[in-house]
């Protein structure tokens, strides 16, 4: 475990799959905002973003974290969050930028990642366990 939590501290920009309206999986590099250790990951994006739309019509998602010789892929729900508590505990100095009209932005919204199992490449061998 010690292993695995050491790629996920050391992944700055996490590889979130979501399905679209077709069935097909997309994938997006995400910056980690935060995590709590391997059960949940919050990411913050545009409201009106493509991928929000796909989350808000199907949650089913994945993570793919990958480090040299070793790959961690963690399946589970994606929650979109546009409660206040949320986008204040991801909000940082600087976000204007993105989002202009501040926290209450209607374009911001949080992204909550909730696993369900998880699938370590390691050594050639691959470890699948339930969270």
């Amino acid at each position: 475990m010690q292993q695995i939590m050491a790629l996920v501290e050391d992944t700055v920009a996490i590889v979130v799959n979501s399905i679209d309206d077709q069935g097909y999986p997309n994938s997006k590099a995400m910056f980690k905002m935060e995590h709590d250790g391997l059960q949940t990951f919050l990411f913050s994006t545009n409201t009106s973003s493509m991928r929000v739309q796909q989350f808000l019509a199907n949650p089913k998602s994945s993570l793919y974290f990958k480090g040299q010789n070793r790959g961690l892929m963690v399946v589970g729900k994606m929650e979109v969050c546009l409660d206040q508590l949320n986008r204040e505990r991801l909000w940082f100095e600087g976000a204007e930028k993105y989002y202009p009209l501040g926290v209450n932005d209607p374009d911001y919204c949080v992204l909550k990642f909730t696993s369900e199992t998880g699938n370590y490449y390691f050594n050639l061998q691959k470890h699948v366990f339930e969270l």
